[in-house]
């Protein structure tokens, strides 16, 4: 099946004998909501935090998210390729480069071609802020590893 990389079907096989701790892994989530079409960026939780903006799709490939890119920080969420209104995902990101006076940004794609445009949006919305605020770049792979992880923006 052809096609593009993001919607072409794929089977991931995985090792069943791998043992794993069990128990429960509490939530890193700190926030509501967290859909970038809903947040605001004069809420109280996003001033002067560290951010993370994730790709749909990456807490449900990347298995720690949570605990390597979550804890602590504001979490925004959104899809560059299904979301629709993508001038109001530009507004929402300056304004929490801008309103929020957020201390930093990272942005957590997956590594399919559609996922860069999130990362383009933060970029793009960094240009036009006033303020200049350290962006980080992290590429996840489908099934979840760390592909590429660098400052994007300083």
């Amino acid at each position: 099946m052809s096609g593009c990389p993001g919607s072409r079907t794929m089977t991931f096989a995985k090792d069943e004998n791998v043992e794993v701790p069990l128990g429960k892994v509490p939530s890193q989530l700190r926030q509501w909501p967290i859909q970038l079409h809903l947040v605001s960026p004069a809420a109280p939780y996003f001033q002067g935090a560290d951010v993370v903006l994730a790709a749909d799709c990456v807490p449900f490939a990347m298995g720690d998210f949570h605990n390597l890119y979550l804890k602590g920080k504001a979490l925004a969420i959104a899809c560059p390729k299904l979301d629709a209104g993508q001038e109001v995902y530009l507004e929402k990101i300056r304004g929490l480069f801008e309103d929020a006076k957020i201390n930093t940004l990272t942005v957590v794609i997956m590594q399919v071609p559609c996922c860069r445009g999130l990362a383009a949006l933060a970029l793009q919305a960094l240009k036009e802020s006033s303020r200049k605020v350290p962006v980080k770049s992290v590429i996840v792979s489908l099934q979840g590893e760390v592909l590429q992880e660098d400052w994007a923006a300083v």
